[in-house]
């Protein structure tokens, strides 16, 4: 075959006005949180009608589920790109850094959706938890694959404890309103988590 053949042939018009709602929705999440993001409001910001939502989804939760699958896969690919750009034996410190500089903590309409939205995924439908859930998995396993012990027993627990902690220090510099508490927070994760602090 060549080459030209296995080219995916270009969106329609209906599949990228979808993925134009979807990609609204996923920054309106991480932004607004679940309940902020209504589906006029995310129709709007798409420079759609109200009305054009139905040919879409069934229901908001399926827009909902979309969105923070979305939101997890942006995620996940940024930081395995930084892991990529790293040099051997850095990929994780500095996956750590690029997820704890001060840019992610500011960042949060495009960040971590996890940090964004965490404490409210006990209240979502069980396809939004899904989505979410899957998207988790693959940041632990990412985080997992990158760490020096990858593979010796104990290191997928290390890898939980890993994206628990910065998860945790992240939302917590994004709380605070001191900025020297903030950049103090990432900073003592940095420290525990990275052999070079």
């Amino acid at each position: 075959m060549k080459p030209a053949t296995l080219r995916r042939p270009a969106p329609s018009r209906k599949e990228a006005t979808h993925d134009r709602i979807v990609e609204t929705a996923a920054r309106a999440i991480r932004r607004s949180g679940y309940g902020g993001a209504g589906v006029a409001e995310v129709m709007k910001e798409a420079g759609l009608t109200h009305g054009g939502f139905y040919a879409h989804f069934k229901s908001r939760e399926g827009m909902l589920a979309e969105a923070a699958d979305r939101a997890g896969a942006h995620g996940v690919a940024t930081l395995a790109r930084v892991a990529a750009a790293a040099p051997p034996k850095k990929e994780l410190e500095a996956m750590l850094r690029a997820y704890l500089s001060k840019e992610h903590v500011e960042g949060v309409e495009t960040g971590c959706p996890i940090a964004a939205l965490g404490s409210e995924m006990p209240r979502q439908a069980p396809k939004v938890r899904r989505a979410a859930t899957r998207r988790i998995k693959e940041m632990i396993d990412l985080v997992a694959r990158q760490s020096p012990d990858w593979g010796q027993p104990g290191a997928h627990e290390r890898a939980l404890l890993t994206v628990a902690t910065a998860l945790g220090a992240l939302v917590l510099a994004r709380a605070v309103d001191d900025s020297k508490l903030s950049h103090a927070l990432r900073e003592a994760a940095l420290n525990h988590l990275t052999p070079t602090g």
